[in-house]
């Protein structure tokens, strides 16, 4: 089994446990690297759009094609803020809801009600303290782990049991290190912020006709997407021989596409811009630890500098498959190789891992 594979733009909304979604949308969080976009589903999505639609993820509005970079530049009311010192981790976390997570989110916390999603998308962002590059840590959301409090489980039942507080405890028990922040993306802002930038192009190694919604083609070579195309691209694995594993690429393939498009949009250069840009997109997404608008804007702004073409992507060890105490299919985890990422990650040395 493969153990090192790639990740992550942002929204994703399906429900139940057969629903495997992932929006991650580090771009957001990361700037010039991005979020990855991570959605996989097992049961048939929601009644989708016309592929040339941009509706948002609320009803009655829109998102125009490009819109996202055509926002008009404010000042800034003040300077920026910058990266925190030393390492810096960003968790991001695709919600499977069927429905509006973060209504869903609010409404839990008001009633102390458990929400009925997992975190079927899981990637840590780890951002060295000398800034040259970005690593992504992919986490298999079938992973068979402790979380505390609850015993043994698959990874994306945390977020069900305890919501996104529980699944960062479960993350840095996993890895030993801390999460300064998270983002929590579903399914519909990850069409309305594709086409809000306009469609992306991605280059598509493995040919295939999706298994959902449209029944979208993508044909070898480079392919324009709008959010519905782009959605099925990284949603596919049934059509795939190792599934999950090349969904994980094409995923990898989207990312770096996204990355691409804001760098050349000349976004991320200018502080205005780059805060602008944030405005419009943060409140599609659940951002906690204390991260808002301005340190959003900040993260990106600040990484400005950093070549998408360097990021590195992978995903945490596994060794196989196999079946829970209670009959459910898992992934087994590699302890000695998630020791090996949880000691690069302590002493920030994530580049010295062997790929």
């Amino acid at each position: 089994m493969e153990k090192w594979l790639s990740a992550e733009f942002l929204r994703s909304l399906l429900h139940g446990r057969r629903a495997i979604v992932a929006a991650v949308a580090a771009v957001l969080v990361l700037g010039t690297v991005t979020a990855g976009i991570l959605v996989s589903v097992n049961r048939p999505a929601p009644p989708a759009a016309a592929p040339s639609s941009s509706q948002g993820s609320e009803p009655g509005i829109t998102v125009p094609p490009g819109s996202l970079l055509k926002a008009d530049r404010p000042t800034p009311p003040l300077a920026l803020p910058g990266l925190p010192s030393g390492p810096v981790n960003i968790l991001v976390i695709g919600s499977d809801i069927r429905g509006n997570a973060k209504e869903a989110t609010k409404k839990a916390a008001s009633t102390g009600e458990q929400v009925d999603h997992r975190a079927d998308t899981l990637m840590l962002m780890h951002i060295p303290a000398d800034r040259k590059k970005i690593y992504g840590i992919s986490i298999m959301r079938d992973l068979w782990v402790d979380i505390p409090g609850y015993g043994g489980s698959k990874i994306n039942s945390s977020l069900q049991f305890g919501g996104t507080a529980l699944v960062e405890r479960t993350v840095q028990q996993l890895l030993r290190t801390r999460i300064n922040y998270s983002v929590m993306v579903d399914f519909d802002s990850f069409r309305a912020i594709v086409d809000g930038l306009g469609g992306i192009e991605v280059n598509v190694a493995a040919p295939f006709t999706s298994t959902h919604d449209t029944r979208h083609t993508f044909t070898r070579g480079v392919n324009r997407l709008n959010g519905q195309n782009a959605l099925e691209f990284v949603r596919e694995r049934y059509a795939f021989s190792d599934g999950d594993y090349q969904r994980v690429r094409n995923q990898q393939e989207f990312i770096r596409a996204v990355m691409a498009k804001l760098r050349n949009s000349g976004i991320l250069k200018d502080a205005g811009k780059t805060l602008a840009f944030v405005t419009k997109v943060a409140p599609r997404l659940i951002l906690d630890n204390g991260l808002d608008v301005m340190k959003l804007a900040g993260l990106a702004y600040a990484l400005r500098g950093i070549d998408p073409g360097t990021a590195s992507f992978r995903t945490l060890p596994t060794a196989g498959t196999g079946t829970s105490p209670d009959g459910q299919s898992i992934v087994l985890p590699d302890y000695n190789g998630i020791a090996q990422v949880a000691d690069a990650l302590a002493k920030d040395r994530m580049g010295q891992l062997p790929r």
